[in-house]
């Protein structure tokens, strides 16, 4: 699904953001990306979406390479950044009808799809509201509603729980579960460790741009927490 390959990138040439990062992430994980502020997560969410471009290495999903084929890319994957930024001009529906063209999802498809996340995160009622007028949460709500109207192959979020009520954080799981049943991949980047050890079959620790740890979440356990593991691989001492 998506393999990642020896990436690198600097953002000043000085100190490099990742430094040949390398993971590969099948149809059907959840895989868990977890590392301290600043040590790379991000970028390298970005470098994945083709919003970053990377000196060195590739990427590429199904098969296909974010920097030369990147339309054919970003076809088949969603990314939600920590802070989504929505056209807060536009109702809520009219943003999801925005997406939906963009992926020119069909009318009675999109009208499905539209219907049964706006009742599974009990946005049905505000979404004839500007989004202008939404809460943060509500934000956050309406932006996965958008990223998951054309079923993305590859589904990247950053911090997807922050700002979720424990209702919608509980259904968004379930989301992740019900789209990897069906072949696709989540990757996502989370401060909360307990949700990648009770969620995700995949884990992946990052410090100073770097891989310090990857691969089966129960393999790289053990008998111990991902907390434990987390603070013992990235001691900065």
């Amino acid at each position: 699904m998506l393999v990642i390959t020896n990436v690198s990138k600097s953002y000043d040439k000085v100190k490099q953001a990742l430094k040949g990062v390398s993971l590969t992430i099948n149809s059907g994980d959840i895989y868990g990306f977890v590392g301290h502020n600043g040590a790379g997560k991000t970028t390298l969410l970005k470098a994945i979406a083709g919003i970053h471009d990377f000196d060195e290495g590739e990427i590429k999903v199904l098969g296909k390479s974010i920097q030369t084929e990147a339309l054919e890319v970003k076809r088949v994957i969603a990314y939600i950044p920590d802070n989504p930024d929505v056209y807060d001009a536009l109702t809520g529906m009219q943003y999801l009808d925005f997406i939906a063209d963009v992926f020119q999802i069909d009318g009675e498809t999109r009208r499905q799809r539209i219907g049964k996340y706006s009742t599974m995160f009990e946005m049905t009622n505000v979404l004839g509201d500007p989004i202008s007028s939404y809460s943060h949460g509500m934000k956050q709500k309406i932006v996965i509603m958008s990223a998951l109207i054309h079923e993305p192959k590859l589904l990247l979020l950053d911090e997807p729980f922050v700002g979720l009520d424990p209702k919608a954080s509980y259904l968004l799981k379930d989301v992740f579960r019900d789209l990897c049943s069906k072949g696709s991949a989540i990757f996502f980047s989370t401060h909360v460790l307990e949700v990648v050890e009770k969620l995700c079959n995949k884990v992946a620790i990052i410090k100073q741009g770097q891989i310090v740890a990857s691969g089966d979440t129960a393999s790289i356990i053990k008998d111990q927490s991902l907390e434990h593991i987390f603070l013992e691989l990235t001691n900065e001492s």
